[in-house]
């Protein structure tokens, strides 16, 4: 396997291109077996629902690290079409809402409830256990849903392949739950990464296309943040942390 040309670094992974396939690379000391299994079993299991993902094709254990091997599709992401064309933003907005609802109209029984993965991730939250109760009240009382939900769609997780079609990656988080929560996730995504302008804009397509109200998506906000606290650096966790208390 050539391991010279790196196509993306994220947190602790690594991407590789070598020829028509695709390697990513896991930090053994962030990600264990299961981990990897999981997001390739994830990403196996979207597949049948009939959206375009790459498709997995091994994962391979080569000089102590794990790796999922999958098809290498040429393109460029929508961050990365954001970057280049900020005048054409709206429209990439518009796109990234799109295929959202598109991957939300899809059922995938497979995979792991939202709602399981959400109550352990608030119960390792660093959080007042009053708090941590309160918001797994919340949880509970909010609809049940089945759609797939990523949990991690953002710009930079969208492919726009040479030929125009998009791509979804980085399956890591899927679940099958309510599609307001994952919203809420995209929407606390752009933030995070200092976009306010780009969060509204975000939030207020997805409402009018899907048909949902901008309250409803916001009251999984408090939730959401306390489940994307568990794992992420300082910075972060201090402003998810000041999110839950406003909510």
């Amino acid at each position: 396997m050539n391991f010279d040309r790196i196509i993306a670094v994220r947190n602790d992974k690594t991407v590789y291109r070598d020829g028509e396939c695709c390697m990513k690379v896991f930090n053994a000391d962030y990600y264990s077996k299961a981990d990897v299994l999981n997001e390739a079993l994830n990403q196996a299991r979207a597949e049948e629902t009939g959206l375009k993902i790459p498709k997995v094709l091994e994962v391979v254990l080569d000089g102590g690290k794990l790796m999922i091997v999958s098809e290498y599709i040429k393109g460029k992401t929508l961050s990365e079409l954001m970057e280049e064309e900020p005048e054409r933003k709206d429209e990439y907005l518009e796109k990234l809402v799109d295929i959202q609802l598109e991957m939300h109209s899809k059922t995938c029984p497979l995979l792991i409830k939202l709602r399981d993965r959400m109550s352990r991730k608030i119960n390792m939250a660093d959080l007042p256990a009053t708090k941590r109760y309160d918001l797994y009240t919340r949880l509970q009382a909010m609809p049940k849903h089945s759609k797939v939900c990523h949990g991690d769609f953002n710009p930079s997780n969208v492919l726009i392949s040479e030929d125009g079609e998009p791509y979804i990656l980085d399956w890591s988080h899927a679940t099958q739950g309510n599609a307001a929560a994952d919203a809420a996730n995209t929407y606390l995504m752009f933030l995070l990464d200092g976009d306010e302008t780009g969060a509204d804009k975000y939030l207020s397509l997805f409402c009018e296309k899907s048909g949902t109200a901008e309250e409803y998506v916001r009251r999984w906000i408090p939730i959401v943040a306390a489940t994307r606290s568990v794992k992420c650096g300082d910075s972060a966790r201090d402003m998810l942390n000041g999110w839950i208390s406003e909510n």
